[in-house]
């Protein structure tokens, strides 16, 4: 989507405080990189608000309750806490590894989540939400969700996973939905940022809310691995009222200690976005919105439900068995490289395809050729017709003055792109302005001017670079959390010049002294590498 599409949707007013997201993931088999793209991109705008000085509380966690995992634990003959706890464990080694800048990693096992979520239902249930039923219907074990004849269609497979559902009869608790329909759909009309991409609300709208919305399970009574219902102990809670809480019990909801929840949920100057993927984004996007109704509190300012990760064309799946381990990837290229390909490649919020050769070309095209040589042929300049330092912009000419513009341009877009979560289109700004710099290299011809002895342009020119670099690093810093700081170092650029304010002027680092440094990014052999990656894809 161009700019101009963007500024006539409207893009939402920056505030003060940001509290983002990921879906709390489901730990029936460790995580794979389906888990890490969702997690980096919340990464990346979590690092790009703190950047821009806004308060930013950036949860993840794992949901740990249901029948899947009491099956999963059985199998292996463990407790399903022990095995939950093994997999929780791997989750958080990975967004280490991963360079995830989380604030707080939930579980829903844990005691400040599993008290205040009955809080939550006895709320609910004495509010007159939530009644006494029975369900007979549909049921899909591994996504643990109820359907209707209709939504199974004939072959009875679920409409989310495409697997064969079973007949279910049992005793439930249900959630009245209708009770807060209409607020739902004021909200909705009210707010068109609410839910994003805006295709997901039509999808909303048509699959699930004008057929007509079933009352919801929220409790079950065939297994007994969740949090009991306090008002009948012959029930846990179905996941989904259990799961979704988690936003506030994080953040100490009805608690004696509600500092984050009063600054990152209760105050209308925070920004509230949940990032989820398709197959559970109309729990967030109409249950959850209905629960926080029945509490008196506020909904999320906007869901953003992003696309599918697909391993060459196919769905990634752990029930498939085709997926892959960043582990891998992370040892032989580093953590930017990983981070780079999850951001750049897939636009935020459409499906997207993991292939080797993708993965070897994206990583020579953008950062190897662009970033990379840009960074090597100008420090090695810098060393050779400036002693290593950089000179000021005097008397800039009109290539100069072009750059500049462009320039101004492109950070300006790059912040309207970012504060409307369109991460791949921000990040495609940084990339013109280095882009632009390459380009400007062989327009200037350095090495023509340094021959002719026009040491004044020449300085220009190496200027004009060096802001190139150094705003383009700043840019991509929620993205390349290794390397911009080496940008950083190789260009002798203090904290006072890293501040992003620095971005808003052109040329401020004359004076600073400038290594010739290591290659910031090796060019990859494609044949080479594509083959390795596709060794390591299952």
């Amino acid at each position: 989507m161009d700019i101009k599409s963007t500024l006539e949707q409207g893009v939402p007013h920056m505030k003060n405080k940001f509290y983002i997201t990921t879906p709390i993931y489901y730990p029936s088999a460790e995580a794979h990189i389906g888990h890490a793209y969702c997690t980096t991109m919340c990464d990346i705008l979590a690092r790009y608000k703190r950047m821009r000085g806004v308060e930013t509380y950036f949860l993840t966690g794992t949901d740990e309750h249901g029948e899947k995992i009491q099956k999963k634990a059985l199998e292996k003959g463990v407790t399903p806490q022990e095995y939950v706890d093994e997999i929780a464990a791997k989750f958080k080694d990975l967004w280490k590894a991963m360079r995830i800048s989380n604030d707080d990693f939930i579980r829903t096992t844990e005691t400040r989540h599993t008290e205040v979520v009955q809080r939550i239902f006895s709320k609910l249930y004495d509010n007159e939400d939530i009644y006494l039923g029975k369900y007979e219907g549909w049921y899909c074990t591994p996504c643990e969700s109820f359907w209707t004849d209709t939504q199974v269609g004939p072959d009875h497979l679920c409409p989310d996973c495409g697997r064969p559902v079973h007949k279910d009869t049992e005793e439930c608790f249900f959630f009245k939905t209708n009770k807060y329909l209409p607020e739902l759909l004021k909200e909705m009309d009210n707010n068109p940022k609410l839910i994003l991409p805006l295709s997901r609300k039509n999808e909303m709208m048509n699959t699930f809310i004008k057929p007509g919305l079933n009352d919801l399970c929220v409790s079950r009574t065939t297994f007994d691995w969740g949090i009991p219902v306090v008002e009948n102990n012959k029930h846990v809670m179905y996941v989904w009222l259990d799961a979704l809480c988690n936003y506030i019990t994080a953040l100490g909801y009805d608690t004696n200690h509600p500092e984050l929840f009063n600054k990152f949920w209760n105050d209308p100057d925070t920004e509230i976005v949940h990032v989820v993927g398709a197959d559970i984004s109309r729990f967030h996007v109409i249950y959850w919105p209905m629960f926080l109704k029945g509490l008196g509190l506020r909904s999320p300012d906007r869901v953003f439900v992003h696309g599918l990760l697909n391993l060459n064309g196919d769905k990634m799946s752990k029930s498939k068995g085709n997926v892959v381990s960043p582990y891998p990837l992370i040892e032989r290229y580093g953590v930017d490289a990983v981070r780079w390909f999850l951001a750049r490649e897939f636009s935020f919020g459409s499906d997207g395809s993991f292939t080797p050769e993708l993965f070897a070309e994206r990583t020579n095209t953008d950062l190897a050729n662009n970033f990379g040589n840009l960074v090597n042929r100008t420090s090695a300049m810098i060393n050779k017709y400036f002693n290593g330092v950089v000179p000021s912009l005097v008397n800039p000419g009109e290539k100069e003055k072009n750059i500049e513009v462009l320039t101004r341009k492109c950070v300006q877009n790059y912040e309207i792109f970012m504060d409307d979560l369109k991460i791949t289109e921000g990040l495609g700004e940084a990339v013109e302005i280095l882009s632009a710099a390459n380009k400007y290299i062989e327009e200037s011809a350095p090495w023509v001017l340094a021959k002719e002895g026009r040491t004044e342009e020449l300085g220009n020119v190496m200027a004009v670079l060096v802001n190139c670099i150094v705003t383009g690093a700043k840019l991509l810093s929620p993205v390349l959390v290794e390397s911009a700081p080496k940008v950083y170092a190789q260009f002798g650029i203090s904290k006072e010049l890293q501040s992003y304010e620095k971005v808003h002027e052109f040329c401020p680092f004359a004076g600073v002294t400038v290594s010739k440094g290591n290659p910031l990014f090796p060019r990859l052999d494609v044949k080479v590498e594509t083959e390795y990656i596709a060794s390591i894809s299952k």
